[in-house]
């Protein structure tokens, strides 16, 4: 039981590294708007993880199988609300090319409890969350793995997914980071929208 443990463990860490939607929102926010509201972000992505582990425990990948529209569904709405997000990003660089903000501005913070329902709508979005869940960590959760096991299982990983994210909130809110952040806003801002953008576009093309 250690050993699978530790491998899920590992396995979703070496997940979490790889940057996608969640890394990049969380980064984000944290250099252009605060500490706070980031850790905001990470809730709203821990809660996606919560009901992605849930599922998956419960046999995610068969409900994928039996239920094929279920599937596009997921992929569909997830690959809009990328491009979405993405094309907010890039008006932003375009506004923010227009008007240039100055470095000793005021950065001003979205409504209370929005950075909490981007980071959950973004997890629930993130493609990489459908394949993960639905395929990769649907292999540790077999019918030998026990109640005890798997809702052990459930706690590791919601744990390593806010004490992973806590840790690049808390990076990227740097005093030094928010500096450099609010010098090249514009190119940060266009390129994580193509990132988002390309997210989207992959996840609809590949459904």
């Amino acid at each position: 039981m250690l050993m699978l443990f530790l491998t899920v463990a590992m396995v979703h860490l070496i997940a979490l590294m790889s940057p996608g939607p969640d890394f990049f929102f969380v980064s984000q926010t944290a250099a252009s708007r605060s500490r706070k509201e980031a850790m905001m972000g990470v809730l709203g992505i821990s809660l996606g993880i919560i009901i992605w582990a849930g599922v998956a425990l419960m046999g995610l990948h068969l409900l994928l199988q039996k239920m094929a529209w279920l599937h596009e569904i997921i992929m569909i709405g997830g690959g809009l609300y990328l491009l979405w997000m993405g094309w907010q990003l890039l008006r932003s660089a375009c506004q923010q090319h227009r008007r240039p903000v100055s470095p000793e501005a005021d950065v001003i913070l979205p409504k209370k409890g929005r950075s909490f329902l981007k980071g959950f709508l973004t997890n629930l979005s993130n493609p990489k969350a459908v394949i993960y869940f639905g395929s990769v960590f649907s292999l540790f959760v077999g019918d030998d793995v026990g109640a005890g096991e798997r809702w052990g299982l459930f706690l590791l990983i919601v744990t390593e997914t806010f004490l992973w994210f806590s840790m690049v909130a808390t990076i990227f809110a740097l005093p030094t980071i928010r500096r450099g952040y609010q010098h090249l806003a514009k190119w940060i801002d266009g390129m994580a929208g193509v990132l988002f953008a390309g997210f989207g576009i992959h996840l609809i093309l590949s459904r």
